[in-house]
C-alpha cells in the first residue's frame, strides 16, 4: 500500500520510500523516512495533493509522489 491509497484520518508508518535521486531526496528533505509515522488530513478533491502531518509539520505531497511511499 502506498501513501496515495491512505484514507483520511489515518495515521500509518512509513515502510519504504521507492522514489530515485531527486524525487527520493526531496521526500527525505521533509522528513519522511522509513519508520515515521505520516497523519493523512485532507486529500484534494483530485486528489492531488495530498495534505499530510509528519513529525508535527503540516505538509502537501503530490499525488505523483505520495505513490512513492509505501506505508503500513
Amino acid at each position: 500500500m502506498t501513501l496515495k491509497d491512505v484514507k483520511v484520518g489515518s495515521t500509518v508508518t512509513v515502510k519504504k520510500l521507492t522514489g530515485e535521486g531527486a524525487v527520493k531526496r526531496r521526500i527525505m528533505d521533509m522528513g519522511i523516512t522509513k519508520g515515521v509515522q505520516v497523519y493523512v488530513r485532507k486529500v484534494a478533491p483530485l486528489g492531488d495533493p495530498v495534505e499530510i502531518t509528519v513529525r508535527g509539520y503540516e505538509l502537501s505531497v503530490r499525488k505523483a509522489d505520495a505513490e512513492m511511499i509505501a506505508v503500513e
